[in-house]
This record gives C-alpha cells, structure tokens and sequence, in this order.
C-alpha cells in the first residue's frame, strides 16, 4: 500500500483502491445528500444567523452579518443549480491549499459530479471561510443552538446514563473486599467493558446532519437501555473482544502510560457518552489518559468543536437547564419536569468527575486542522506527520462515527467483503485502529460473506443501490492491530 504524497492531491492513495463515490451517482447516499440534504442544512444555517443578525444591537454587527447571509444564500444558489465549484477564499488557514489544488486536479467540477467527500469538506470549509475573517462573527457557530437542543431533548437517555455511571464510578473505586474468583471478575469486567463501548456506538445514532423531521418521541427511542439491547443484533462486525484484550494486556502488563485516542464525531448526547466511556476507562485503569480530539472549526453540523465541552459542562453544572423546552417551537415545552434530587446530584457528580481529570491531565482536549481537511485518513502519515507519530504513542485510537469511517476507507466503492486492514491503507502499520460506527454512507467493508447481499434483499434488492447502509440502523465495530504484538 502506498500513501498519496500531500502534494498531490489525488483521491487514488491507495495502489489499486476502487474509484470514490460520487454525488453523479443517482444509486448512492452521495446524491441525495448533495439534491436533498445540503440544501435543507444551509437553510437553517442561514435561518440560524438571520435571527441572530435582527437581535444584534450594534449596526457594524449587523450588518456584517447580512454580508455572511448573503454568502450562505450564494452557496445555496451554486449548489442547488449545480454550478461549478470555486477557489475557496484564503482565511490564513495552511489547508485552504489543499483544497486549491484538490480542486484543481479534479477539474472545476460541477456540484452534482464531484467525489462526495471532497464535496461535503468543501461544503463546510467554505462556510467557515465567510466567518473566520470577520471582526464579529469569527467564532460564531451557526449550528450551535440547534446542537445544544437536541442535545436537552436526550433528557431522559443523559439522566439514566449519568445515575448508572455514578454508580459505577463508585463501585470502581469501593476498597471492599472482591469476593469473585479471578476469572469470574475478569467476565464480568469484560461485560461492562462491552456495554460502554456499545452505548458510545450507538450514541451516534443522533446525528443531527441526517435529522429533518424527527419527532421529540422519535428522538428519545434512538437512545436508553433498552434501545441499545434491541440494537445489539444489528451490530454486522464485532472486534470488541479483540480490543478489550489489547488494553487489558497492557494493564496486566504493567505499561506505565496507557494511553487511549478518541477522534469524535458529533456533539451534544454524543459527547456526553464519549465522555462517559473516558471516565470509564480511566477509572478501570484500563487506560491512565484519554485525548479527545475535536474539529477547529463548525464541521457537519453536529461535529465536536472545543466550545461544545464547555458549554455541555455548563448545561450538566446548570440542572435547570433541562428545564427548558427541547425545540424552540416544540409542542413538548411544557412537559418537562423539575429534576428530582438523586438527578440533580448525579448530574454534579458527572461535572466534577469530568473537571477534576481533566485538571489532573488524564483527559485532555487536543484539536487539529487534519480533521477538517478534504481528503481521506490515508494522507495522515505524509499530510500531518506530526500528528501521526503522536497517534503511534497511544494504545488505541477510537475513529467515531460515519464520517471518521468515511474518511478512513477513503470513502471508496470496496467490494463489501474487503478486510478493514486493506480498505484502511496506512493506518493498517504502526497504530491501533478502532472503528465505531453506525453506517450512514454506502461505504463498508470487512463484512462475511453473503451479509450485503442480505441486507440489499431486505431493501428492495436493488443490486446497484445499497439502502440498508443509510439509516444507522445498522453498525459496524472493526479493529486492526497495526502494532501488532509489538510496542
């Protein structure tokens, strides 16, 4: 496997990778997101920051605000009348060249025939570019109300999760004596180990970039306990017991620093479990530090950016916070109910838990501007090598969500059989790669034999159309060793 050098800029990274999925093919997601999606998403960013614009006081402000709306409006009219695709403007960022010369390798395409993951990085790095040179809007977020709703409407999946995880923590850090046997306590660590991981898999399951019409009730059935034990068949792959065994190897071992990567996908209830299952691991001593890799910039909607840690603290330090209406408009705003006192403590309980290791430097925040470039994770070694020989020091790094698989297959046409390892390219040598997602794209690989075919038959059997991949119905958990015995 060879990695595409950096300068190239070629979407063919790997010798012999199958071509990308295009937004020309009327077969995949790649079309309905680019004819459907994107349109419905600009919109409520420009509905977003027209509200925000009318309530401005100051008249530089405003109308500032009005010059970014009439940007936003621009894109939308280039996108929805397939216009061909233009230079991003220089925001002093380094990747606004890589994009350049993407851009210009690929031809100056038109919208509605462009690679799909090269057109949705576009998408959302353009965005920023009407924001980041400007005097007052240059840390606004247009998709940051619509994050922090959706993430108050999980109330009841966030109170369940924070009472148990309170529990445990106190469970974990009991001195009573252990009356199981070894193996019996090692079963049962396995166990709990698995439901933390499935819960951070499934958390995913709100992702507000595919979320148009959903319901408040629609809304809750995606998370809680008992969603999640319906969801366990539908998990395709399962590396878990694999993983458990590498980190449960260095503890064994004595490793001094176990170190475990999660690259994130979205915020609100999304971050909340991810950083359940970090105050899990570090309080198991299955890892001694976890580094929570977030986006720079507002990215896919929902993507962790470093401001949605702070303002999730917040909300948790804040309990009357979730007393306030899911939706704005929302017909449930006046349901909600005082917390009760065990919820409101379990709540502080996760607040000062969470700040006090993040204090201790055993969980730590670390953003990098690799994330939001638009090319795939093969480009890791050669584009942010720096980046890349941090990563080899960890024990494992956790690749969230679709897009973070997206990327690091290349978002290619592999043939559904093809093993992780080789659909992964040079992330396969010298790092621990875990996958955790929910598959939202047509994209997928290392399945047994006959799965696709199945699940195609269960849609409609289409042969050219794989629909059972776009719902999050369905998982994967996929696991390659690259360090492979050795450290």
């Amino acid at each position: 496997m060879k990695p595409c050098d950096s300068s190239q800029h070629c979407m063919m990274e790997i010798k012999k990778a199958p071509p990308p999925y295009r937004t020309s093919d009327k077969t995949s997601f790649a079309r309905i997101s680019a004819t459907d999606r994107w349109p419905i998403i600009l919109t409520g960013a420009i509905d977003d920051l027209h509200r925000t614009v009318i309530a401005c006081d100051g008249d530089e402000q405003r109308k500032e605000g009005k010059t970014i709306l009439e940007k936003l409006t621009t894109l939308k009219y280039e996108l929805q009348h397939n216009r061909h695709m233009t230079f991003l403007v220089d925001d002093g960022q380094p990747d606004i060249e890589g994009y350049t010369k993407e851009l210009e390798a690929l031809g100056h395409p038109k919208w509605l025939d462009v690679p799909w993951l090269y057109a949705e990085c576009y998408l959302y790095r353009r965005m920023s570019t009407f924001f980041t040179p400007s005097q007052y809007w240059k840390s606004y977020d247009v998709f940051a109300r619509q994050k922090m709703s959706t993430f108050k409407s999980s109330r009841p999946a966030i109170l369940e999760l924070a009472t148990k995880y309170k529990e445990l923590i106190a469970e974990l850090s009991d001195d009573q004596p252990i009356t199981k046997s070894p193996p019996d306590l090692e079963n049962a660590e396995k166990v709990l180990f698995t439901e933390m991981m499935e819960i951070c898999l499934w958390g995913n399951a709100t992702d507000l970039s595919l979320l148009t019409s959903l319901t408040y009730e629609d809304l809750q059935k995606l998370q809680g306990s008992e969603a999640r034990k319906q969801s366990e068949k539908n998990i395709l792959v399962n590396d878990l017991p694999a993983v458990y065994k590498v980190l449960k190897d260095a503890q064994k071992n004595g490793k001094q620093d176990r170190r475990v990567d999660i690259v994130l996908d979205n915020a609100g209830f999304e971050l909340f479990v991810d950083l359940i299952l970090a105050g899990y691991l570090l309080s198991a001593d299955l890892a001694t530090q976890v580094v929570l890799h977030p986006k720079s910039i507002p990215w896919f909607v929902s993507d962790v950016i470093p401001a949605d840690f702070a303002e999730l603290l917040n909300t948790l330090a804040n309990s009357h916070a979730f007393d306030s209406t899911p939706h704005d408009d929302s017909e449930h705003s006046a349901t909600s109910s005082p917390l009760s006192e065990a919820e409101i403590a379990a709540l502080s309980f996760l607040f000062q838990h969470w700040n006090g290791l993040h204090q201790e430097g055993r969980l730590t925040i670390r953003p990098n501007r690799f994330w939001t470039h638009g090319g795939s994770y093969w480009r890791l070694p050669t584009s942010a090598p720096t980046l890349y020989t941090d990563l080899q020091a960890s024990e494992l790094v956790i690749f969230k969500g679709d897009l973070n698989y997206r990327k690091l297959t290349g978002d290619a046409m592999w043939d559904p059989n093809t093993p992780f390892q080789t659909a992964i390219g040079p992330l396969a040598s010298n790092l621990r790669t875990l996958a955790l997602r929910t598959c939202k794209a047509d994209v997928v690989v290392g399945l047994p034999q006959g799965v696709d075919e199945r699940l195609r038959g269960e849609y409609g059997g289409d042969p050219q159309c794989r629909k059972w991949a776009w719902s999050g119905k369905w998982a994967v958990v996929q696991f390659c060793d690259g360090k492979d015995g050795r450290e």
